[in-house]
């Protein structure tokens, strides 16, 4: 596998770091994740949903947890007691990176911070994950997706424009800051490793949410920098596209997402309005953005006199890009989603009846594998602690302390 060999400890929790600490799991990684003895993972306990055994019970162990710490092995340490930390220390020693989102300094307080580890292990890699940074006036507040999203802006983007019913700010139905990071993370910690070939240095990375929040508004990000025009929220429309959003058919609603001016051609003649085209106010996407609030009514009384599926048949025939709204359900089932394995069945400790989503990363030599369910809590503490060269009696004395659980 592309990061085989490569071994992680995982000091995180959440989703975040979970998710950076997957990805690199799914890719080969040995990822080793540290929990809490007395509940592990806050996430763990973060439902209903639970997963449910063959007899349909709920088994204790959240969806939610679920879906972000498969390949992984679980040891469940102590660290606020001094054989707690040596225990973390004898770990570092022997991993290529450390991912944690402690709050700033909390770690350097069990001397656990990377500037110590890296003493016993200088080509470690170490990458804090936090709401704001190692830095800044900020650097001391707990951070929150939900938060981060109205901080970086994103909320002011999303919803419905404040002028039509159900204006406002909103967030984003999943947790896209805390998801971001851990992506940008997992790509951070891979540069971070080429460099420890190449040199045999570790190095500190500092990921946190609202820079990454900020880095993904992209394209709106730009216009404002470009114009100092702050964008405000467009619903379902496109900022700099027209027409790029949601219409309603006589049965239900679709996306229309025109990308350019030869495509809007092609929709005006399905549409049965190559007047459109043709008209100088319509012909170019930046006319079309300016005559927005002319154009869009016209283009949405036409849609609703056909039903979806008519329209995405004729559009998808005429190379229109457009599509269906699904719901999760019709999504998991779509025979696309389905072709490309985006559901993976795994034999889970407690049920074989766990189905989660699959990874979107295909990989010709090195693919992806899915090898261990997300583990119990301490599932691994024996076998890690032997691994780590502690005798039996030493593990038994540890797990009698209750410093290993």
């Amino acid at each position: 596998m592309a990061l085989a060999g490569v071994r992680v400890l995982d000091l995180s929790r959440v989703l975040a770091g979970p998710w950076c600490t997957q990805t690199l799991a799914d890719l080969g990684a040995d990822v080793i994740k540290v929990e809490r003895p007395d509940g592990g993972d806050d996430t763990r306990a973060w439902g209903p949903p639970f997963l449910q055994d063959e007899q349909g019970n709920d088994t204790g162990e959240a969806a939610y947890y679920l879906g972000a710490n498969r390949n992984k092995r679980s040891i469940a340490i102590d660290i606020s007691k001094q054989a707690g930390q040596d225990l973390i220390r004898q770990l570092a020693s022997q991993v290529d990176v450390l991912v944690e989102n402690f709050k700033v300094g909390d770690l350097a307080r069990y001397g656990l911070d990377a500037k110590s580890l890296q003493i016993a292990n200088p080509g470690l890699v170490v990458c804090s994950i936090t709401g704001f940074g190692q830095t800044g006036p900020y650097k001391d507040r707990a951070g929150y997706d939900y938060a981060v999203q109205g901080i970086g802006g994103l909320m002011s983007v999303t919803g419905e424009r404040d002028d039509l019913p159900g204006g406002g700010p909103q967030k984003v139905g999943v947790a896209v800051a805390d998801l971001f990071t851990g992506l940008y993370a997992s790509v951070a910690i891979l540069a971070a490793l080429r460099h420890r070939d190449a040199t045999g240095q570790g190095q500190v990375i500092d990921m946190a949410l609202l820079d990454t929040q900020v880095a993904m508004l992209a394209n709106l990000g730009a216009n404002y920098l470009c114009t100092g025009h702050t964008p405000g929220r467009m619903g379902n429309a496109h900022q700099n596209i027209v027409p790029y959003q949601v219409f309603e058919a006589s049965d239900g609603h679709l996306i229309l997402a025109v990308g350019n001016d030869n495509q809007f051609v092609k929709f005006c003649k399905v549409a049965g309005r190559p007047d459109w085209a043709s008209n100088p106010q319509f012909a170019t996407n930046a006319a079309r953005v300016r005559q927005r609030d002319l154009l869009v009514p016209q283009i949405a009384a036409v849609i609703k006199l056909r039903a979806r599926n008519d329209w995405l048949g004729c559009l998808e025939a005429a190379k229109v890009p457009c599509g269906a709204i699904n719901n999760l359900a019709e999504a998991f089932a779509d025979p696309q989603v389905m072709a490309r394995a985006m559901i993976v069945p795994m034999q889970h400790p407690l049920t074989d009846g766990l189905r989660l989503v699959g990874s979107p990363i295909k990989l010709s030599e090195t693919p992806v594998s899915y090898r261990l369910a997300p583990p119990l809590l301490g599932q691994h503490s024996q076998e890690l602690l032997l691994e780590a060269g502690y005798s039996a009696e030493q593990i038994e004395a540890l797990m009698a302390q209750g410093v290993v659980v």
